[in-house]
């Protein structure tokens, strides 16, 4: 199992604080692929770029297969920032496909997440059992990809709650207007800069919500009128 479909399965068992959106999800399973593939010394992180080496990734997973074969291998090299954007459009998608076709989900009328109009519960398997015993041991990467996208606190499985699964990513990468929090320095450990890439991203997504949110309102006003 990869880093990534473990946090999906996580995404899909445990309660989070807030709706688990498709395109943070997304964001965050570009950001777990990269970190595996930092594992596997299949790439570098050399200041905000990605550096792949001349290794491969030692798996059979396709998907993850699939993100090295993606990688920029040209001098400067892909932004961390940016690869998460390209790599992560519509990937939530990817991975519910690839687990669905594994048997590792099914569809239930009353799970966790909704991804379009079926909602999605995992299969009892050793996979997730794998994933639930690296979120219950406290991993620090997995929980700082599930953190992210609002899955944190007391980390308590709940079979019966429902949350929407709602809005995808945006067609078009935030510009240089949109607000970001700021995120603590990670120093010059790999694995931190991704996750810190990640947080920052997610950010931009919902500062692009809110701002869409606030246009529409705005446009809604204009035709409703004094």
């Amino acid at each position: 199992m990869t880093t990534a479909k473990d946090l999906f399965i996580v995404a899909l068992d445990v309660e989070p604080s807030r709706p688990v959106g498709q395109g943070d999800l997304s964001l965050a399973l570009a950001g777990a692929e990269l970190i595996d593939l930092l594992g596997g010394r299949a790439v570098d992180i050399d200041g905000d770029r990605i550096v792949p080496t001349a290794g491969q990734p030692a798996t059979d997973d396709a998907l993850l297969g699939e993100a090295a074969s993606l990688l920029d291998r040209d001098a400067p090299y892909e932004r961390v920032e940016d690869w998460l954007w390209r790599r992560g459009r519509d990937l939530s998608q990817a991975y519910q496909s690839a687990l669905m076709e594994a048997g590792l989900l099914t569809e239930h009328r009353r799970g966790r997440l909704s991804l379009g109009t079926a909602r999605m519960e995992p299969a009892d398997s050793p996979e997730r059992q794998h994933a639930l015993n690296r979120w219950t041991s406290h991993d620090p990467v997995l929980d700082a990809l599930a953190a992210a996208v609002g899955i944190h606190g007391e980390k308590a499985f709940v079979e019966d709650a429902s949350a929407g699964y709602g809005e995808e990513m945006s067609e078009e990468a935030p510009g240089e207007d949109v607000a970001r929090e700021e995120t603590p320095a990670g120093g010059d450990d790999p694995e931190t800069a991704v996750l810190a890439a990640v947080h920052d991203a997610v950010m931009e997504l919902e500062a692009v919500r809110q701002r869409r949110a606030i246009e529409n309102a705005a446009f809604a006003n204009v035709w409703r009128g004094p």
